[in-house]
């Protein structure tokens, strides 16, 4: 019989992410209209899967280096010395985002200092704050969901550790401008604070170059990841980038953690760097224009600015009780909740094929 006792405080203050929820109730509809997922529809592109298969067959399947292997990471430093020309960034490969983004929080955040985290956020942010002993403080976005530098300079305190950011973003796929990002790297810099950037959607800028943070300071951390660019999310590939003596750190702590990130995939993750998105990134844009335009007239919608999501706001109730009633539609959505202190919205995600979204969007409407 198990023992109450056994679980640690910090596993009681979190809730099974209602994202998974929402995938667990999707298996017992029958042929749902799935808006909830938050993947790449597109088939990974052949270069990439043959490039996967090939390393699987070389026998590229044991442990690597803690800091990845040295294909990869010579590939990552050449795009990182277009970008940030002049930094000395150093870089470490992790497994995923969400383990760069961990090992970024253990490797900074002692118990009880606070991080500032713009409202809505992606729903593993405050989880992984409490993981590390941390407290998360939230800066509200609402109505629009652009980031107000002086918001987060007034969250800002003596215990404020790190300030996290995601451009763009989910669940809004908000894009941060960059007048707005380099007040916040200045605001951070001056008050001794590190800023961390979420960069999973980095490819998926719709109206203009993908932009960071780091373009303003060099000790912005930055995380990025192969799955959402690639259709590869299965595969746990990420890597962060930042001043050396703090990815050092990450480093020396993923040796305890993950030990390295998949040996394979990061071989795959080399020819995936040469892989031309540009045809993928239109297509999802066309597909933002789709659901916008096919929504606005009957639901307050922001256009987003990047990612592959959408966030409604609900037309009457609480997110949580119209999602239930798009369920009982077979149309599964994400509500606002999950993402959010408040629950007034919904995400929807058009990572699908356009008959699914339009499915959708006529269920919505009539819902409206």
């Amino acid at each position: 019989m198990s023992n109450p006792r056994w679980l640690a405080d910090r596993t009681r203050q979190i809730e099974a992410s209602g994202i998974r929820k929402i995938f667990e109730l999707g298996k017992t509809l029958r042929d749902p209209v799935n808006l909830s997922i938050g993947q790449p529809h597109f088939p990974v592109p052949e270069p990439i899967r043959e490039a996967a298969k090939r390393a699987i067959d070389s026998g590229g399947n044991g442990y690597t280096v803690t800091q990845g292997v040295p294909e990869l990471r010579d590939r990552i430093a050449v795009d990182l010395a277009k970008q940030y020309p002049g930094q000395d960034r150093g870089a470490v490969v992790t497994s995923g985002t969400s383990g760069g983004l961990y090992l970024a929080m253990l490797a900074t955040v002692n118990p009880g200092d606070e991080v500032v985290i713009p409202d809505p956020y992606f729903v593993s942010y405050p989880h992984l704050v409490t993981m590390v002993g941390g407290k998360a403080v939230f800066v509200d976005t609402y109505p629009d969901f652009r980031v107000d530098p002086d918001r987060i300079a007034a969250a800002i305190t003596d215990r404020t550790k790190l300030v996290l950011l995601c451009s763009p973003g989910n669940p809004t796929g908000t894009v941060v401008e960059p007048d707005a990002m380099k007040a916040i790297a200045d605001v951070c810099r001056k008050r001794g604070v590190l800023l961390l950037s979420d960069e999973i959607y980095r490819a998926f800028h719709f109206d203009g170059p993908p932009r960071s943070p780091a373009e303003f300071d060099p000790d912005v951390l930055v995380v990025e990841g192969f799955g959402k660019t690639y259709g590869v999310t299965g595969w746990r590939l990420g890597f962060a980038h930042g001043p050396r003596h703090l990815v050092d750190e990450m480093a020396k702590l993923q040796q305890f953690t993950f030990v390295c990130a998949p040996s394979a995939f990061q071989h795959a993750a080399v020819a995936a760097m040469d892989f031309d998105v540009s045809g993928i990134v239109a297509d999802y844009r066309r597909k933002r224009d789709l659901v916008v335009t096919g929504l606005k007239a009957k639901y307050e919608i922001a256009t987003p600015g990047g990612a592959f999501y959408a966030f409604p706001k609900s037309p009457r109730g609480t997110g949580t009780e119209f999602v239930a009633e798009a369920i009982r539609q077979n149309l599964l959505v994400i509500p606002g909740g999950t993402f959010s202190r408040r629950d007034t919205h919904f995400r929807i995600s058009y990572a699908a094929a356009d008959e699914t979204l339009q499915r959708g969007i006529d269920i919505l409407n009539r819902l409206s």
